[in-house]
């Protein structure tokens, strides 16, 4: 093994300790993660966004997703390829969304009926119980992901969190197209009925997972 391989293999297994401490519950384990990241993820990040504030809430972003979705990560693939394609995600999403944002906030919008309106900013900051709801939803995503199939597992992490298209699934796994769909479909709807009970701390998750059908 080369001195190159050496590293990868020994940083790859520091990754897998720390992520099985912060499953474990020792959720302050996962800023070792970022501080080891930070900096090649706003790297990444600023590759295809050049405004700086973007960039720092879009590294948060990053960061606080991979942390909330951490439960369904798999272990067999590495974490710094998940990391930069969450980010690279993030930076899709919002480039998607400034297109849609070149509306003056002061101008009038009509309405159907001939009425006005005005758009207004959505307040992105965040509340003092952010930290506190993430944990609850490691803890309870954990537990629902646990009592799927493993076939399952699998698919929805190949999908929502490697974000996979269909055919790529399809490929790595060696099963026909139709196998992998109806696999994600059952998956998702068992995962739907196990969250569910949980009220409001989900209900983002099941809006994405109902968006990427």
């Amino acid at each position: 093994m080369t001195d190159a391989a050496q590293r990868a293999a020994e940083s790859a297994k520091e990754d897998e300790t720390t992520i099985r401490d912060v499953l474990a519950g020792d959720v302050n384990a996962f800023a070792r993660l970022e501080r080891k990241y930070r900096r090649i993820v706003s790297f990444v990040i600023r590759k295809m966004v050049r405004d700086d504030d973007d960039v720092n809430d879009l590294v948060q972003d990053t960061f606080l997703k991979a942390f909330q979705a951490l439960p369904s990560f798999q272990f067999e693939f590495p974490f710094s390829r998940w990391l930069y394609k969450i980010a690279s995600n993030r930076c899709i999403d919002h480039l998607r969304r400034s297109r849609f944002a070149m509306v003056s906030l002061d101008t009038p919008l009509n309405s159907k009926d001939g009425g006005e309106f005005f758009m207004e900013p959505a307040d992105k900051g965040e509340t003092p119980d952010v930290a506190l709801l993430a944990k609850e939803r490691i803890t309870l995503l954990r537990a629902a992901l646990e009592k799927l199939p493993e076939n399952y597992r699998l698919v929805i992490s190949m999908r929502h969190d490697e974000e996979l298209e269909y055919q790529e699934i399809a490929t790595k796994l060696g099963q026909p197209l139709g196998t992998v769909k109806a696999n994600l479909f059952r998956a998702r709807k068992m995962l739907h009925k196990l969250l569910s009970k949980h009220g409001d701390h989900f209900a983002e998750y099941m809006d994405s997972t109902e968006d990427r059908g």
